[in-house]
């Protein structure tokens, strides 16, 4: 009679188990995973992280001082010193942030290392313990061979057969904690290659926000050119530059206006979310919107808002030829990064200053959105996303910025019930306009909602 120890049917099972575990679960993992060699240790690169993000917390602090700088010069009398000012100031705070950006992708780098080198020491301990629970198997599998007459003769007689039975119960004890091992190795083989893919897809983000920002540099360097050329360093001159803006944007707005008036439209309240259910986000990133809780005695509100929805007191003064403000505007200075406040579709992006002495929204970007809405941001400095783009709630669209008519940096936003708007070329509307060949979107005016009551 062939003796059977204690567990064998038991652990036969288990090692068919384990057998069809290591081969569908973890070998794959096995053949996929690199093997990398790095110079530094864990240890080495996460100290490296630390100081990446030491320099970029100070960077922020820098960051955070310009803004101030910026709202400073904003409050006062516009001139041609103050907006010379602005500019120098404005690449001083561009130029730290294309630094906070260059130092958020060496510490990308280094996650990233630090992820490989995870994954190769993780995929190299499955290979151990692999190996180890082969013996394991191997061992059991020869004890399981002796009979029980052979125990019974042998020298030790029954001693060996409860020394077998506690070899048993111990290389069973082994296995099954080889296999809680292996589980959880396994499992957190999987997270490193999960938040590797994130830390590629915020690395190749970060990159084009680095090239868009020196973008944004090379174009702030000609804006202060471009402004000495046309004045002559002349307050007198630039003073007369601001006026015929003025007067060609008031032009503009009421033939825009009057054609928006003319259409008809009938709100179905039930196609959009109802007012107040907060299904929008603000649509400037968290770090500024932090900050500006601490701009209270500049916006008198913690939105950095400087002009509200409707007949305010400044749309009452004519700003907007009698008619009430179709949107929200944020004071941002400019590079601030500009997202989506729900995710959706970018139906179409413009910029009306392609046509000299056309001063409208200038750069903007239009996202329609799921429930009904349509989101604009308009005079933005640099556009991030094309026509057809599918964004996420909180994705960059772009920098906030001056282009277009605007007294100063700011993000114009709007929303609107999404079915009644139509991107149109201007000189269908109006063929006597400065902005005929440009595109931008329309609505009847029923169709334009306050963004406060979606925010």
């Amino acid at each position: 009679m062939k003796w059977i120890p204690p567990f064998k049917n038991s652990i036969s099972f288990v090692s068919v188990f384990i057998g069809l575990f290591l081969f569908f679960g973890i070998l794959g993992f096995s053949q996929t995973s690199p093997t990398i060699v790095f110079g530094d240790t864990t240890s080495d690169i996460q100290e490296k992280i630390t100081e990446q993000n030491a320099k970029i917390a100070a960077l922020e602090k820098e960051i955070a001082q310009y803004e101030s700088t910026l709202y400073q010069i904003a409050g006062e009398k516009t001139t041609l010193q103050g907006e010379v000012n602005r500019i120098d100031v404005s690449r001083k705070k561009i130029g730290a942030t294309i630094s906070v950006t260059e130092n958020k992708i060496a510490s990308a780098t280094l996650q990233l290392k630090r992820l490989g080198g995870a994954i190769d020491d993780k995929a190299k301990r499955i290979e151990t313990s692999k190996k180890t629970m082969e013996q394991s198997f191997q061992a059991l599998y020869q004890i399981g061979e002796t009979t029980i007459v052979e125990q019974l003769l042998s020298a030790d007689g029954m001693i060996e057969v409860w020394q077998e039975v506690d070899r048993v119960e111990q290389l069973s004890s082994v296995l099954r904690n080889e296999v809680i091992d292996l589980q959880n190795t396994k499992e957190s083989l999987t997270a490193d290659y999960s938040t590797t893919e994130k830390e590629k897809a915020k690395l190749l983000s970060l990159k084009k926000q680095l090239s868009d920002q020196k973008i944004l540099l090379d174009q702030n360097r000609n804006e202060q050119a471009t402004l000495l050329a046309q004045t002559k360093n002349k307050e007198s001159a630039f003073q007369k530059l601001l006026a015929d803006k003025q007067a060609a944007k008031a032009q503009f707005e009421k033939q825009l206006n009057d054609y928006e008036a003319s259409l008809k439209y009938t709100l179905d309240p039930t196609s959009i979310p109802k007012a107040g259910s907060g299904v929008l986000s603000f649509p400037l990133d968290s770090a500024f919107m932090l900050r500006c809780r601490d701009r209270t005695n500049t916006f008198k509100n913690i939105y950095c808002l400087t002009q509200y929805f409707g007949n305010t007191a400044f749309a009452q003064s004519g700003a907007y030829n009698d008619k009430g403000h179709n949107g929200v505007d944020f004071g941002a200075p400019e590079g601030t990064p500009i997202v989506s406040a729900l995710g959706g579709v970018v139906v179409d992006t413009g910029n009306t200053d392609l046509f000299r002495g056309c001063y409208s929204y200038g750069k903007w970007v239009y996202v329609r959105h799921n429930n009904g809405l349509g989101t604009i941001y308009a005079h933005l400095s640099v556009i991030s996303v094309s026509k057809g783009s599918t964004v996420g709630t909180g994705s960059l669209l772009g920098y906030s910025g001056k282009t277009g008519y605007a007294t100063g940096p700011h993000l114009h936003f709007s929303v609107y019930v999404a079915s009644a708007v139509k991107i149109i070329k201007l000189g269908d509307v109006k063929s006597i306009t400065k902005c005929a060949g440009a595109y931008m979107p329309v609505a009847p005016t029923e169709a334009y909602l306050n963004p406060m009551k979606y925010l």
